[in-house]
């Protein structure tokens, strides 16, 4: 095949680029609806504390178990059991409690 000329050859059509808000890196919001429907388990700890078996089987109703964190300390959250964030409690209404991130934990995992 003969060399051609520069003007010859065809132009590229650069890909469209994600808007700046857009958090996708080089996928469209298409590629990722396969996984908006798959559920995950999103836990929110508000502290841990350990005991022998015997006395927590001695635990009854009203018992207080204390926990490892003050008040105002921030609470782990977990998706399907990873540390993703670390958040405050909020009062949604009377008889709700919800979760706002204050941090996004990083991971360690690459790739």
């Amino acid at each position: 095949m003969p060399p051609r000329a520069l003007a010859e050859l065809p132009l590229a059509t650069p890909a469209p680029r994600a808007a700046a808000d857009d958090h996708s890196t080089s996928r469209g919001p298409r590629d990722l609806e396969a996984v908006y429907d798959i559920p995950v388990l999103v836990s929110a700890v508000l502290g841990r504390s350990t005991m022998q078996v015997s006395q927590l089987l001695k635990l009854g109703r009203g018992a207080v178990v204390e926990l490892d964190r003050k008040v105002g300390d921030p609470i782990d959250i977990f998706v399907n059991n990873r540390l993703i964030a670390r958040g405050e409690v909020v009062m949604i209404d009377e008889t709700k409690l919800g979760i706002t991130m204050t941090e996004i934990v990083k991971s360690d995992r690459g790739g």
